[in-house]
């Protein structure tokens, strides 16, 4: 069975820049506000839609506020046959304070 890891902001950067998919699970109003560039807004109501469209084999990267509720999400997708699932460490206020130029609205 498919497990996730934990990763930094710089190890992400990486992972995006092999083709990873930022799957971001806050809120809508905070995802509109910022959010890692080409994160897709993760949420309860789309989590089907996002599973049929889903490469299993893509690297995925799964962020949050803080990079705790990021973990039982990234738990979850691994656990649905994600092959590589990542955590992001600290969550988008980390990505927001080490990357404040690798951010969109």
């Amino acid at each position: 069975m498919s497990q996730y890891i934990c990763i930094s902001s710089a190890q992400a950067i990486e992972w995006l820049d092999k083709g990873a998919v930022i799957a971001d699970i806050r809120d809508a109003q905070s995802f509109q506000q910022g959010h890692i560039p080409g994160a897709f807004n993760l949420s309860n109501d789309n989590l089907h839609e996002f599973m049929m469209a889903a490469e299993f084999e893509t690297p995925l990267i799964v962020c949050c506020y803080h990079g705790i509720s990021s973990q039982s999400a990234a738990d979850y997708l691994a656990k649905q046959g994600f092959e590589q699932v990542s955590s992001l460490d600290g969550g988008f206020e980390a990505w927001s304070a080490s990357h404040p130029d690798k951010i969109e609205a």
